[in-house]
């Protein structure tokens, strides 16, 4: 198989010494952009091309996010050893998604998909029955060899001495048709993932931590979804300022009805008002079109002509029940109200945060990974006091496996954790 095409210039990139490496830009696939495959006999074809390939399939999809409101996969990047890479559209070719695209996903179940950031992808290549039977997630393998930089192009440049160039990643990718250059650029984000798969591998084994990464792989591959906040209009930017119980009713409203607006249009919420109009119209709170449009936004032409809608969202707003001030949670508060709420939880989650900060730096793997922070919150906010370190011990690394803390994380951490609890008084 023919090299990739590059031009040799020298570009500073981090290291593992601090010196840059020569890195050479990588312009074009190797085997130059393949053509889309749209239609059922297209896709066909390219199931058919995959499955004459080996070895592991690299895999990454676009959406278009900022843009839909929908998450859903606008092309679909597959490359395999053999048989080179496709490019699939899963939106065009006017049939079943699940039907059109079963030739493809049945070629994938047959080996080891590489991702970049799979959390990402894998719920939308789900939506169309595209499931890896395992999983290598270089960016995860990035983060757990304790990288801190570990996005594609700074990973590749590091391991390979490729530079990717800057792309379209965050593009409307529903646009039809693709620019070529966008077909570049995506193309190009698969050419060398298997073997910066290959190459992250290594550093992981000589760390090491080959084990660990192999439950973060599989733990990430099944998974499931965990489920929607209930109240997502208070993830609305700026709430925070508001603080009137009868104003966020306004917001819920104002919300909800632009939520249903963007679903039925499959257009991102801030695309039909922005967040800002939305706080802003709920602290005025407007009784008339024209106190209405003489608000920031709401004086353009296009919201102009939805001024009823909006209005008549307000009025319910102020018939409804208003929401509680404080958003209703199962969970432990936030930490910086410890220490008036409960000192003893306070006092068990500084202890918790030094031991786990302690061993991350001795194994090199941020601590983030090494545990959740929302377990180590729980944790230290619901503990109830054992007698024994056994004992200890033993509850610690109970309450981790009830919260799907995998095996490698309980053996590193329940250890640090008896210490700190037991330090803390429990």
């Amino acid at each position: 198989m023919s090299e990739p095409e590059t031009e040799g210039v020298s570009v500073d990139a981090e290291a593992p010494d601090d010196q840059a490496p020569q890195a050479e830009p990588l312009l074009r696939p190797r085997d130059g952009v393949p053509d889309v495959s749209v239609s059922r006999y297209e896709i066909a074809k390219a199931a058919d091309l995959l499955a004459s390939g080996h070895g592991p399939f690299a895999v990454d999809a676009e959406r278009a996010s900022g843009f839909r409101y929908s998450n859903r996969a606008y092309l679909v990047q597959i490359r395999r050893a053999g048989a080179g890479s496709v490019l699939i559209d899963p939106v065009s070719h006017g049939g079943d998604p699940l039907e059109v695209l079963a030739p493809v996903a049945e070629v994938l179940s047959d080996a080891e998909w590489v991702l970049h950031a799979a959390d990402q992808d894998l719920p939308c290549l789900a939506e169309i029955g595209m499931r890896p039977p395992s999983l290598y997630d270089t960016e995860l393998a990035g983060r757990l060899a304790n990288y801190e930089r570990v996005n594609l192009a700074a990973m590749v440049q590091r391991l390979l001495g490729l530079q990717l160039t800057k792309g379209h990643g965050a593009a409307d990718w529903s646009k039809r048709p693709l620019p070529q250059d966008w077909l570049n650029y995506a193309a190009l984000d698969v050419e060398v993932l298997v073997d910066l798969r290959h190459a992250i591998s290594e550093v992981l084994q000589e760390q090491g931590k080959e084990g660990w990464a192999a439950e973060e792989f599989e733990y990430l591959r099944t998974v499931e979804a965990t489920p929607t906040r209930r109240d997502r209009w208070r993830r609305t930017s700026g709430i925070h300022k508001v603080r009137d119980p009868r104003a966020l009713a306004a917001v819920r409203e104002l919300w909800t009805t632009r939520d249903q607006i963007a679903r039925r249009r499959d257009i991102a919420p801030g695309r039909i008002l922005p967040d800002s109009a939305i706080v802003n119209a709920a602290t005025a709170n407007p009784d008339t079109i024209e106190k209405l449009t003489a608000l920031p936004i709401f004086g353009g032409s296009k919201q102009r002509r939805s001024a009823a809608v909006w209005l008549d969202a307000l009025a319910r707003a102020r018939t409804s029940e208003p929401p509680d001030v404080q958003e209703p949670s199962n969970g432990p508060p936030p930490a910086s109200r410890w220490a008036r709420r409960k000192p003893e939880a306070a006092v068990r989650l500084e202890a918790a945060r030094t031991e786990l900060a302690a061993l991350a730096d001795r194994v090199s793997v941020p601590v983030e990974n090494l545990l959740s922070p929302e377990i180590v919150r729980r944790l230290c906010w619901d503990w109830k006091p054992v007698e024994g370190v056994d004992a200890t011990a033993a509850a610690v690394d109970a309450f981790l496996r009830d919260s799907a803390a995998r095996r490698w994380q309980r053996e590193l951490v329940v250890p640090a954790l008896a210490k700190a609890l037991a330090g803390a008084g429990q």
